[in-house]
């Protein structure tokens, strides 16, 4: 392994009036790519867009981690001015935490399961002065917090799964500030869990219920923070139709979510008051799954039809929403692969967020600064309608084939707390990414830092 590399900024402007620039500039027409001027390697991103975001600096970090991994350097070194002032209009402290961040997610490989590993990731050093530390760190504990959900949503389901799932948290979270309680069988059964228990029925892992409480300041309000577990989801007894449906072991994208969250909360030392709540179950066709046409008595009273056990998501997420109310949450916010139809209406470059109207914009605020895009969506009362059932108080799935991530969300209205705040995250579009910037062709690690801003959020406005 070379010992070391610099960092330089550049804008197009300054490439024309740089022979050596301009050389490597057509060689590499790219953002990023490097160079040798003085005898050193040196590696170059172009910074010539007008008005830059903080997801501009991610994404050109990460690519200059991706270039410099290829020469399998030791560390690379940047200024912190170098970095102010190659983004001016940007705030400076989080302009420096946004590079750290996007480099060393950037660097972030999956390779487990690769006989050939992959490079060692480059260490990013920051000169200058002191007063960089502190943001160098800030950086990388965001890094690694959505490092770590990403580590989850790519593991496979023989390892990751609901007996192992619990223990790999409890593994995670010891020595730090965040208790861990898990509920097994028995406890379900007695605190009437009865939708976690009954997707759960087919597979040869017991379900189970995971709490994970963070307790930075009692006197805020309780954010309760409500993950789909779902540790592989074949459909249960109605069917998958997919030739390929092992990306499906990213069904529990939205636990991970909740827990790269109360990684990066925890390892902040954040004055919030927070609860994550994670029912995990494996969806898995058997002579004990649940058979379409099932009627699920939740504890709140409600019977719900099991339509489809393809649509399993919100059957587990209603249990982790009635544990908020009895908690007594102030705010409530679930996230969940949740329905293909978010897919058709934003895309893969958005989630959709339902909920209170002026929660959700702020959220839509958070995820334009932090990098996790939402996209406000309506809640119509009319189609409510389209879960009737004629045996239960509704179906968990609709009888028309239009506004299904809508459906989604009222279904699980029907769950949430009376006197909680509420919030509901279909991130089925950006469980996976390209590779581009700061994002590997894998598990993209979505909502962990959306959750815990959106925590501190709440928590300091009240």
């Amino acid at each position: 392994m070379l010992n070391s590399t610099k960092i330089l900024f550049t804008t197009d402007t300054q490439v024309q009036n740089n022979s050596a620039f301009k050389q490597f500039t057509e060689r590499y027409p790219s953002e990023v790519f490097s160079t040798f001027l003085n005898g050193e390697c040196i590696i170059i991103g172009k910074t010539g867009r007008k008005a830059p975001t903080f997801e501009d600096i991610r994404m050109l970090a990460g690519s200059m981690a991706k270039e410099i991994q290829k020469g399998e350097f030791a560390f690379a070194e940047v200024h912190g001015k170098q970095i102010i002032e190659a983004f001016p209009s940007l705030e400076e402290s989080d302009a420096i935490t946004a590079f750290v961040e996007g480099w060393y997610l950037g660097g972030y490989t999956f390779s487990t399961y690769k006989s050939s590993k992959e490079k060692v990731q480059t260490e990013l050093r920051i000169t200058g002065g002191e007063q960089f530390q502190a943001l160098l760190e800030k950086g990388k504990i965001r890094a690694e917090a959505m490092a770590f959900s990403r580590d989850l949503m790519n593991e496979i389901p023989s390892v990751l799964n609901p007996s192992t799932y619990p223990e790999i948290l409890k593994k995670e979270f010891a020595n730090t500030g965040v208790e861990v309680k898990v509920f097994d069988k028995a406890e379900l059964e007695e605190r009437e869990m009865h939708g976690v228990l009954t997707v759960g029925r087919g597979s040869i892992h017991e379900p189970a219920f995971v709490e994970l409480r963070y307790r930075g300041d009692e006197s805020k309000p309780l954010v309760a923070l409500v993950g789909k577990g779902v540790t592989f989801d074949t459909g249960g007894i109605s069917l998958k139709k997919g030739k390929d449906i092992s990306d499906m072991r990213m069904d529990m994208g939205g636990s991970a979510a909740v827990a790269g969250a109360m990684k990066l909360i925890a390892a902040s030392e954040w004055e919030v008051n927070v609860v994550a709540l994670i029912p995990v179950v494996e969806n898995i066709p058997d002579n004990t799954a649940v058979i379409p046409g099932d009627v699920i008595h939740y504890k709140n009273g409600m019977h719900v039809q099991v339509g489809n056990t393809d649509a399993e998501g919100r059957l587990i997420l209603a249990d982790g929403l009635l544990r908020a109310g009895e908690l007594e949450a102030n705010y409530v916010i679930d996230i969940a692969t949740l329905t293909g139809a978010i897919v058709h209406a934003l895309g893969s470059k958005l989630a959709g967020v339902f909920g209170d109207d002026i929660l959700a914009n702020e959220l839509k605020t958070i995820g334009l600064k932090n990098g996790d895009h939402v996209w406000p969506m309506p809640l119509v009362d009319e189609y409510f309608s389209y879960l009737h059932s004629d045996y239960a108080d509704f179906n968990n799935t609709s009888g028309k084939g239009e506004a299904g991530s809508i459906v989604a969300a009222l279904f699980l209205r029907k769950f949430v707390p009376e006197n909680s705040k509420w919030l509901h995250i279909d991130m089925a579009g950006v469980m996976q990414g390209e590779d581009k910037g700061y994002y590997a062709k894998s598990a993209t690690g979505f909502g962990a830092r959306l959750l815990a801003d959106f925590t501190t959020h709440v928590s300091n406005k009240n």
